[in-house]
């Protein structure tokens, strides 16, 4: 593949992933170089290889002869792509410009019809109900193992924004220390002190997430979904991070689309590119993605890895 400009910056882990789908990618420079030229960088880079993806990875206007050249090549099976349109293509999350310039984008991200969320209702009660009996005996063991190494409650309540940003009381097992926010607040981080060791491993196999199957019946959650935050950080997020407030058109979920194709967060640039996961999620929503999800979450568990 060929990218061509340097609007986005590709991070690590996007070209890690790109490298997996393409056997190479090349970066043509598209600042203050005159079009004849960009041309000759584009045939050269193609005759050397076998290319079948040009990204137009810039926010300068295209000019005609370039996308002359362009459509050419496309009659020749070259394909180009908007950055906007490759990101959601081949790395499954929504691209936010930093300028702002395109938010042609959030035309589809609008809350589910009647009909999925019956879809969802159905999915998240066949999954919640059987997977809290077989899940029992392990709430008993991790209630026990709560008390054990970290005297007092067993459960963690804290208000999470839902729905329309309306807030409800989310239920965890605890994992923290009583005096997690002695220091303030702030986010989890990996090998984060405040967790005791019980905590860290109900962390990894999610094991702490289970009370919030209680939350799903209410309906004050998903199975899947955007995580849901705390008011204290959307706050601050909304400040920060262009249409934040969209992910809040659907419920929170247990697991999600982002929490499974990204790491954990600890900033903002975190919660941003999480944010492109989850509008990619409600913008593209269908059962295969949410089967996908729901698989993509098991294996998280069961390889120990935590997000």
């Amino acid at each position: 593949m060929i990218v061509l400009g340097e609007h986005h910056t590709f991070s690590g882990m996007e070209i890690e992933s790109l490298q997996k789908q393409f056997e190479s990618i090349d970066f043509i420079s598209y600042k203050d170089t005159d079009t004849t030229t960009v041309i000759k960088d584009i045939e050269s880079h193609i005759d050397s290889k076998s290319k079948s993806i040009i990204v137009l990875n810039t926010k300068a206007q295209v000019p005609n002869k370039l996308l002359t050249y362009l459509t050419k090549l496309e009659q020749e099976g070259i394909q180009y792509y908007s950055t906007e349109s490759f990101l959601e293509k081949y790395l499954y999350k929504c691209y936010i410009s930093s300028d702002q310039r395109n938010i042609s984008f959030l035309e589809r991200i609008k809350p589910y019809s009647w009909v999925e969320g019956i879809q969802k209702f159905i999915i998240d009660y066949a999954i919640s109900i059987p997977l809290l009996i077989l899940a029992f005996p392990f709430m008993i063991y991790a209630a026990y193992r709560i008390k054990k190494e970290s005297p007092g409650p067993i459960f963690f309540k804290q208000k999470r924004v839902g729905r329309n940003g309306k807030e409800f009381s989310c239920i965890k097992f605890r994992s923290m220390r009583l005096d997690a926010e002695k220091d303030g607040v702030k986010f989890a981080i990996k090998n984060d002190e405040r967790i005791f060791k019980w905590g860290e491993t109900m962390r990894k196999t999610r094991i702490d997430e289970l009370p919030q199957l209680w939350n799903v019946l209410k309906r004050e959650m998903y199975l899947i979904g955007p995580r849901p935050e705390r008011k204290y950080w959307i706050d601050q997020f909304e400040k920060e991070i262009p249409y934040y407030n969209e992910r809040h058109i659907i419920c929170p979920g247990i697991t999600g689309w982002a929490q499974v194709m990204y790491p954990y967060g600890a900033n903002s640039e975190d919660a941003k590119q999480k944010l492109m996961y989850d509008l990619y999620y409600i913008k593209h929503w269908n059962l295969f993605l949410e089967f996908k999800t729901i698989f993509r979450t098991a294996a998280v568990v069961f390889s120990r890895e935590g997000v």
